[in-house]
C-alpha cells in the first residue's frame, strides 16, 4: 500500500515542502530511501524501526521504499523521522484515517529509539513556510512548543512520543494546540544584566557609544588594558532600541537553524550579543561548513558583534568582515548549496594601542616603533574605512573608582537613543533604511546638507586626515546622528566637529 505524508526541509533560512511517499509492498524485507537523502536520513531505518516496535506497533516485514520529493533537492537532517514512521504505519494499515484527513497535516521531528520525539533545529522557518503554503496543522516535538507559540494562523500540535500522533490520527485521543503568546509580555519579563550605571568614569566613551546606538554606527575602542573597554561593550546592548517583533522573528530564525535558541523561551527578547574568541576561523565567523550553517556575524544580526582585542584575530578572518559590513548580508557558497544569510549588525571592536598596551598612556611603553607599526598594521585600511568611530578609552583614575556614586543608568541613555531612532524611522519611512548608518548616497545628499562654514571645515579635515570617500560619508552619517540626538533639523558646525573628532585617532595611530 502507498501512503503520502507531508513534511518540510530547510535550505538556509527557508523551509520547503517535502512529500514523504512510503510504499509497503510484497517482497524481500528491505528499507530503501531515495530522493537525495544524506547519511542522517538513511540512518533513520534504525530509529524508525525501533521506535515503531517500542511503541507497541508492528513493523512490516516487507519491501519498504521511501521517496522524498522533490527528488532533485538534497535532503539532510533527522527531522523526517516522524513523517517516515507515520507513512509506514499508514501504508501498513495500522493508522485508519482517510487520505483527505491525513493531507491536512505535516509532520516534523526526530525519533528516539523508544519512540519519544527530540527537539529539532530550524522549526520557526518551517512553520512560517507551512503557513504561507496553506498547511495550517503541523505536528512538532514537545521540546519545540515554546518556539511555535509566536506564529499566528497555524495550529501546532506538540507531541512527546509517536503513540500520541497515532492515537490522534486514529481518533482515539485529542492533542491541545500550542497557545499563541504575546511577544510584548515575554519581552517585559526578561531583565537586562548589564548597565552603564556600574561603569565608573569614561564619560567620552559613553557619549560615543550613545551616538553609535542612536545611529547604528560601528565603533573601535582603543585603550590600555583594564580601562573598561570590555565592560563598555557588554553594556552597549542595554541602550539599544528594543527589537520589534519582526526583528525578533528574523533573528530567532537564524538562532533556530543554528541550534542556539533557548528552548525555554522560544524567541529572542534581547538583541543578540556575540563575542567570538580571537582564534575563530573564517567559517566560524562568516558561516559555512558541510551544511552551510550561519556564522557569528549572522547570529549577531539585529544586534552586536564584539571583537575583543581585534588585532589578535587572523587578518584573513578580519578581512572577511568587509563585505557584510557594507551590504548587511553574507553569501555562503559550498559545493552543493549557496545560501544568503542576513548580517546586519553593529560592530564593536576593542584593541590595545600596542603589544604591551601602554602606548599613549601615562605608563611607559616597552614596544619599539616597528613592533607598534606591525601590531597596528594588522587592521587594513579598507577595514578601518568601514568603522565609523574611533574612540580612545583612557585608564580610570582611583578617585573615579572610589567615589560612592552611581553613574547615569542605561535606561536614561536609552530614552535619548529611542528619541533619535524615532526621528530616523520617520525620516526613512517607506524605505529599507532604518538608521543613519545605512543611508544611501542619495539620502546623504538630501539629509546631510552643510552650511558654508561646515563645508570648509570638512574640506580642511578631509585633506588633513587623508579621508577616503567612504570615510567622508561616514563622518556625515555620524554628524547626522549627533544632530538627531539634539533634535536638530540641520547639521551644525558643532555636530560636524564632534563627528570629525571620532576620525582623528586614525591620524594618530595609522597615518
Amino acid at each position: 500500500m502507498l501512503a503520502k505524508v507531508k513534511s518540510f526541509g530547510l535550505i538556509g533560512l527557508k523551509g520547503y515542502l517535502v512529500d514523504v511517499e512510503v510504499d509497503v509492498n510484497r517482497g524481500l524485507p528491505t528499507y530503501d530511501i531515495v530522493g537525495l537523502a544524506d547519511a542522517s536520513i538513511k540512518e533513520s531505518k534504525q530509529r524508525v524501526t525501533s521506535a515503531i516496535k517500542n511503541q507497541g506497533y508492528n513493523y512490516p516485514i516487507n519491501k519498504i521504499t521511501i521517496n522524498l520529493a522533490p527528488a532533485d533537492t538534497k535532503k539532510e537532517g533527522s527531522l523526517y523521522d516522524l513523517a517516515i514512521s507515520i507513512g509506514i504505519l499508514v501504508a501498513s494499515e495500522q493508522i485508519g484515517c482517510s487520505k483527505e484527513f491525513l493531507s491536512q497535516f505535516a509532520f516534523v521531528g526526530e525519533l528516539s529509539l523508544d519512540g519519544s520525539l527530540r527537539r529539532i533545529k530550524g522549526l520557526l522557518p518551517i512553520l512560517i513556510t507551512a503557513r504561507d503554503l496553506g498547511i495550517t496543522k503541523v505536528f512538532v516535538p514537545y521540546g519545540n512548543a515554546k518556539e511555535a507559540g509566536f506564529i499566528e494562523g497555524i495550529e501546532v500540535y506538540p507531541v512527546k512520543e509517536l503513540k500520541q500522533v497515532v492515537d490522534f490520527l486514529n481518533n482515539q485521543t485529542q492533542i491541545e494546540c500550542v497557545q499563541t503568546v504575546s511577544y510584548e509580555y515575554i519581552k517585559s519579563t526578561r531583565p537586562s544584566s548589564n548597565d552603564f550605571a556600574w561603569i565608573k568614569g569614561q564619560a567620552s566613551a559613553k557619549r560615543a557609544l550613545e551616538i553609535s546606538a542612536a545611529g547604528g554606527h560601528n565603533v573601535l575602542l582603543i585603550g590600555p588594558p583594564g580601562s573598561g573597554k570590555t565592560m563598555l561593550a557588554k553594556a552597549f546592548s542595554s541602550i539599544l532600541p528594543d527589537m520589534t517583533f519582526d526583528e525578533a522573528l528574523e533573528s530567532t530564525k537564524i538562532h533556530s537553524v543554528a541550534g542556539t535558541l533557548d528552548s525555554n523561551i522560544g524567541i529572542l527578547t534581547e538583541r543578540p550579543f556575540r563575542s567570538p574568541h580571537h582564534t575563530a576561523t573564517i567559517v566560524a565567523l562568516t558561516g559555512g561548513g558541510n551544511k552551510a550553517r550561519p556564522g557569528e556575524i549572522s547570529l549577531a544580526h539585529n544586534g552586536v558583534l564584539f571583537l575583543d582585542e581585534m588585532p589578535e584575530y587572523n587578518r584573513h578572518t578580519l578581512e572577511s568582515l568587509r563585505q557584510p559590513l557594507e551590504d548587511g548580508v553574507i553569501t555562503v557558497s559550498r559545493n552543493a548549496i549557496t545560501v544568503e544569510y542576513p548580517a546586519n549588525f553593529i560592530l564593536i571592536a576593542s584593541m590595545n594601542p600596542c603589544p604591551c598596551g601602554n602606548y599613549g598612556s601615562d605608563k611607559p611603553c616597552k614596544c619599539s616603533p616597528s613592533q607598534i607599526h606591525k601590531y597596528l598594521s594588522k587592521l587594513s585600511g579598507p577595514l578601518m574605512d568601514r568603522i565609523d568611530m574611533l574612540i580612545e578609552v583612557d585608564s580610570v583614575k582611583y578617585r573615579e573608582l572610589s567615589i560612592d556614586t552611581i553613574e547615569e543608568p542605561s535606561k536614561d541613555i536609552k530614552k535619548r537613543v529611542d528619541f533619535a531612532r524615532n526621528i530616523q524611522e520617520n525620516r526613512y519611512n517607506g524605505s529599507n533604511v532604518h538608521s543613519n548608518s545605512k543611508m544611501t548616497n542619495e539620502m546623504i545628499k538630501k539629509y546631510c546638507k552643510l552650511d558654508k562654514e561646515s563645508s570648509e571645515l570638512l574640506e580642511l579635515s578631509f585633506d588633513k586626515l587623508k579621508l577616503t570617500a567612504r570615510a567622508y560619508n561616514r563622518v556625515l552619517k555620524v554628524a547626522r546622528t549627533i544632530a538627531d540626538l539634539e533634535g536638530s533639523e540641520n547639521i551644525t558646525l558643532e555636530h560636524l566637529m564632534e563627528a570629525i573628532n571620532y576620525r582623528s585617532l586614525d591620524n594618530k595611530y595609522w597615518l
